[in-house]
């Protein structure tokens, strides 16, 4: 399998962004990036898919939108509709029937900043997801880096500070919304879990002083979407562009936050008796299965089994584990950075599913 580096949820100018898409394709190929996702609020701007190239260096740009009911306020329910290809905004107010239409359009729906509270003082309102009652969405966006920011700041010292050193803000995935995901897991749903940007690089000025709030270029080295596709991008945009979509559409997919280090090589696999299986997929239990786990860098690792840890290395980059029981298995690692303890690496899972019932002779 190749590996991409995929950052999703931005905005540019025909939102509230505060660049063109191809200066944000600039920071992108700076960053170092292979593919990110641009979602402007309700508007899909057509025609500007493709791939940017410079130095040597390529990456792909795809475009969705961030759908969201216009006419409320504040504006709940925020989705972020990719592969579409279609404007479908018109159906914002209705999440399950925005959902249904993206589905037969053969997009994919993610529940965007589950978690997004009010931020006193700056104008801010809170923009969490309400509507828990929709169903046939593809994924959640478990780690988004401005929602973060809302969450942790409390008054205009700390907003400053995280400002103007923005590596001391990302501590991990709110555990709310992981409490959320693993329940929606645990009825059956396979939920696909993201990372998120939402970067629109504001230009803020704090006194005499005027400084951009998170630009792009840091957003891409910070929390990203990994994700494994069978093939290398070849440059054929709508061969690259299903890879992309298939792949997180199953779910083969891990956050990374990269900026202490880069997570790319992580890799979570199961052995079973007849097959092996990767991230997204599922497996028969069969008479046990060892799940292998490799990390970037010895770290401490957790291995989660329906939303409870059920085993935890410490300083090692190379992990196994049997399983004897079916159950939904994912991995969380964490990194010290900065004085603390930190969210690494978050995959999405492998299922193992228990053995059928064996037939009469």
């Amino acid at each position: 399998m190749e590996e991409l580096t995929v950052n999703l949820h931005m905005h540019t100018r025909y939102s509230d962004g505060h660049a063109s898409h191809a200066e944000i394709a600039e920071a992108a190929l700076r960053a170092g990036l292979d593919v990110f996702i641009v979602t402007d609020h309700n508007i899909l701007v057509s025609g500007l898919e493709g791939y940017f190239q410079k130095n040597g260096k390529r990456v792909l740009m795809l475009v969705g939108e961030e759908i969201h009911d216009r006419t409320r306020n504040p504006q709940k329910n925020h989705l972020l509709v990719l592969g579409a290809n279609r404007e479908l905004s018109t159906f914002g107010a209705d999440p399950q029937s925005l959902i249904d239409q993206v589905n037969q359009a053969d997009g994919l729906s993610i529940i965007a900043h589950p978690i997004d509270p009010e931020l006193p003082g700056f104008d801010e309102l809170d923009i969490s997801w309400e509507d828990w009652s929709v169903h046939g969405f593809t994924g959640i966006e478990l780690w988004n880096g401005l929602s973060e920011f809302k969450i942790v700041v409390h008054n205009k010292a700390q907003a400053a500070f995280y400002v103007f050193f923005p590596q001391f803000l990302p501590h991990g995935p709110h555990p709310d919304v992981i409490k959320r995901w693993d329940e929606l897991l645990a009825k059956g749903q396979k939920i696909v879990a993201v990372g998120g940007s939402d970067a629109h690089a504001l230009p803020e000025h704090i006194g005499p002083l005027s400084k951009t709030v998170f630009p792009y270029e840091y957003h891409f080295k910070s929390i990203n979407t990994h994700l494994l596709i069978p093939n290398s991008l070849n440059g054929d945009l709508l061969v690259d562009r299903r890879m992309v979509l298939d792949a997180l559409r199953q779910g083969r997919a891990f956050i990374g936050y990269d900026y202490p280090e880069s997570t790319r090589g992580f890799r979570f696999t199961a052995n079973g008796k007849e097959k092996t299986v990767g991230i997204g997929e599922e497996i028969p239990l069969d008479n046990g299965v060892t799940f292998q786990i490799r990390l970037p860098a010895p770290v401490e690792c957790r291995l989660v089994k329906d939303g409870k840890v059920i085993q935890s290395w410490n300083k090692r980059d190379i992990c196994s584990y049997l399983a004897t029981q079916p159950g939904i298995y994912r991995v969380e690692c964490y990194i010290n950075y900065l004085g603390q303890a930190r969210g690494w690496i978050f995959s999405n899972p492998i299922y193992v599913r228990s053995n059928p019932p064996k037939k009469p002779r």
